[in-house]
């Protein structure tokens, strides 16, 4: 007997997140359509992409498309000026003229499919959620903006004279806003960080960036199986699908690989959801 109300949540983890559309694919084929999805930082991206309508065809073709360019443009000329106290590395303007291009819905109203996208308050360090139950006061790309806007890359988002960035900074795998989603059955794919160095022969970045996105990993992996472990504990939750693609943990920026990602994706969502039927 399939489960009446399936909720989809999605990962943090950059163009590792691209393994998202592969699950999706594997949803459907197992009869599984998501009645709602809940988002975070590049989860989010894809999360919107599917809330608005787009099918597995249309979401690989958006995102192959979908290169460097189109999100990192170094703020030079501010950091040049402003010194520490420039607010981010990268310009925050090429990354929302992306997302208003391609996310083919900007009204939450409007999503086809319910749509929680989470991000953190920079002030008050709350986890706030857009969409469903939660703030409405923006556009679907201006809230996945805030949701990937991690610092110190992009610059905050300003919505409501509030700061808010990147939601996997209080929950890289929102399971906790999934258990006020009165789920039948939860779909949690993680493609987050995990909490060890650089792998031998990986493509050198500058030291600063090596440096933040290892000290974000540490953080964040352990908050994240701290998550995973209080969803199991916790009685009266809906049963959890963990689906763990099998990526490469320090592919956060490698925009070369997302046919690789979306297969791992697919492949990965399929495995774990054949051993929930075995089970």
């Amino acid at each position: 007997m399939k489960p009446e109300r399936v909720v989809l949540v999605l990962s943090g983890g950059g163009m590792k997140a691209m393994a998202h559309i592969g699950a999706l694919r594997a949803l459907e084929e197992c009869g599984l359509a998501p009645a709602e999805i809940i988002a975070t930082s590049a989860g989010a991206l894809v999360g919107a992409l599917a809330a608005g309508g787009m099918r597995y065809e249309e979401l690989v073709r958006t995102a192959m498309r979908v290169r460097a360019e189109d999100m990192i443009a170094p703020a030079r000329v501010d950091v040049l000026l402003r010194g520490l106290d420039a607010s981010s590395v990268l310009r925050g303007q090429p990354l929302r003229e992306l997302l208003h291009r391609i996310l083919p819905v900007d009204d939450f109203a409007r999503l086809l499919v319910p749509l929680r996208v989470t991000a953190t308050d920079l002030d008050s360090g709350e986890l706030v959620t857009f969409g469903v139950a939660g703030r409405t006061d923006c556009s679907v790309a201006e809230a996945v903006y805030a949701s990937m806007a991690l610092p110190p890359y992009f610059p905050p988002a300003r919505i409501g004279g509030r700061r808010f960035a990147d939601g996997g900074l209080r929950a890289v795998l929102p399971l906790q806003v999934a258990a006020r989603a009165g789920a039948d059955l939860v779909v949690a794919v993680d493609v987050g960080p995990v909490p060890f160095g650089p792998a031998p022969g990986e493509r050198p970045v500058p030291a600063l960036v090596e440096l933040m996105d290892r000290s974000l990993a540490i953080a964040l992996a352990d908050q994240r199986l701290r998550t995973i472990a209080g969803w199991r504990l916790a009685p009266g939750r809906a049963p959890l699908v963990l689906v763990t693609p099998p990526v490469d943990p320090h592919a956060t920026f490698a925009f070369d690989r997302t046919a690789a990602f979306i297969e791992a994706g697919y492949r990965a969502a399929h495995a774990a959801l054949a051993g929930r039927d075995a089970g």
